[in-house]
C-alpha cells in the first residue's frame, strides 16, 4: 500500500509524533501560537517555547504514543482538517453555480450554493480528523527514535528523527 512506503510511512509517523508533542506544548504555553510541519527526517516545531520545554514534551509524545495513546496524534489545529474544510465547502459551494452565465442565476442560485457549502462544512468536521488517524499520520511509531532537537531560529526548532 502506499501509505506503508518508507518515505511516506516515516513522514506519517513524524506526523504523528508532530502532532503528540504540540499537545503535551499545549498546557505550558496556553493560548501560544504553535504548529509544525513533518516530513521524513523529522519535523519543524514554529513557536516560541524553549528547547528544553520541546525536549521534554517530545520524549513525553514519544513514550505516550509507543504506550498506546494513539488519540494523541490527532490535533484539531491540522493542515488536513483545514484542507478538507476548504476544499469540501468551496467545492460543494461551487457545484450550483458552475455553468450559469446570467449574474441573475448565479445569484438566484446563492442560497444553495450557501447550502452547500455548510453541507460541505458539516462533512468535513468528522472527514478531517479520520483522514488524520487513517492517512496522514501513524501512531504506531515502529523503530522511530528521537536524534536530536535543535534550535534554528527564534520560534523555530527542528526535531530530528531516525528510524
Amino acid at each position: 500500500m502506499i501509505l506503508d512506503l518508507p518515505v511516506i510511512l516515516e513522514t506519517r509517523r513524524n506526523h504523528a509524533l508532530e502532532h503528540a508533542t504540540l499537545h503535551m506544548l499545549a498546557p505550558q504555553y496556553p493560548g501560544s501560537p504553535l504548529g509544525g510541519h513533518s516530513n521524513p527526517t523529522g519535523f519543524f516545531i514554529f513557536g516560541d517555547v524553549s528547547t528544553a520545554d520541546l525536549n521534554t514534551a517530545v520524549i513525553q509524545a514519544w513514550t505516550a504514543l509507543r504506550g498506546g495513546e494513539r488519540a494523541l496524534a490527532i490535533h484539531a489545529g491540522c493542515g488536513t482538517n483545514m484542507a478538507v474544510t476548504t476544499m469540501l465547502s468551496a467545492g460543494l459551494a461551487w457545484l450550483p453555480l458552475r455553468g450559469t452565465k446570467s449574474t441573475f442565476s448565479r445569484l438566484m442560485l446563492v442560497p444553495v450554493a450557501l447550502s452547500m457549502g455548510v453541507i460541505g462544512w458539516a462533512i468535513s468536521r468528522p472527514l478531517g480528523p479520520w483522514l488524520q488517524a487513517n492517512v496522514t499520520t501513524e501512531a504506531d511509531l515502529g523503530d522511530l527514535q528521537v536524534a536530536d532537537v535543535v534550535k534554528v531560529n527564534r520560534g523555530v526548532h527542528r526535531v530530528i528523527t531516525k528510524s
